[in-house]
């Protein structure tokens, strides 16, 4: 915003239609493929109303790479110790999986920064998110060591809870192809938690 006094009404509405418009644009897109003008035409604003609020499509991609970092990492900062390990662990996959169905701009926005070698993130995810998967995969260990869950890489394991589940947000088009009318998310939680029941069973 240009100054420090408090958004009217009208600019709290504007800057959540520029930052929707955004996020489908840049999720579509790409951050190289994404336009200022792309983005205005999707919030229904003039180019240079949109740039009254954000000066740059960088600092509208930065707004929603900084909100979005934090909801990421929720599902994981909730795995509990004190919980059952397996049901825990079982907890955290089906979260990751609603997610990739309630937030799938956003789940594929976060892949397409990955995937240009998070040039806008990267100290984010070598200091946040490093640390916490640090912390939970040393949860992980201490489950195995006490042989409540099969012994498994804890850092693979997360890897692959992420991989999975987020293949239903950021491959969509090529899942819903080979299912044609059924609705993925369906059938995948039911599959998904009888194999990593299996996998994690002591």
């Amino acid at each position: 915003m240009p100054d420090d006094r408090a958004p009217t009404r009208i600019q709290k509405r504007n800057r959540a239609a520029i930052l929707e418009a955004a996020l489908d644009v840049f999720s579509a897109q790409g951050f190289r493929g994404a336009t200022v003008d792309q983005i205005a035409n999707a919030a229904g604003l003039s180019k240079p109303n949109l740039l009254y609020y954000f000066p740059s499509k960088e600092a509208m991609h930065n707004a929603l790479l900084s909100r979005l970092l934090d909801t990421w990492l929720d599902p994981l900062r909730d795995l509990d110790a004190d919980g059952d390990p397996l049901e825990e662990l079982l907890a955290y996959v089906h979260r990751k999986l609603q997610m990739s169905r309630d937030f799938p701009r956003e789940s594929r926005l976060f892949a397409n920064e990955i995937v240009q070698g998070a040039p806008r993130i990267h100290t984010a995810l070598s200091t946040d998110l490093k640390h916490l998967v640090d912390d939970k995969a040393a949860l992980i260990q201490h489950w195995i060591d006490l042989g409540q869950i099969a012994r498994v890489h804890p850092y693979h394991l997360i890897f692959s809870i992420w991989s999975l589940t987020q293949h239903y947000a950021d491959f969509d088009v090529q899942v819903r192809a080979v299912l044609g009318s059924e609705d993925p998310f369906e059938g995948a939680p039911e599959f998904i938690d009888a194999m990593y029941r299996r996998l994690l069973a002591p």
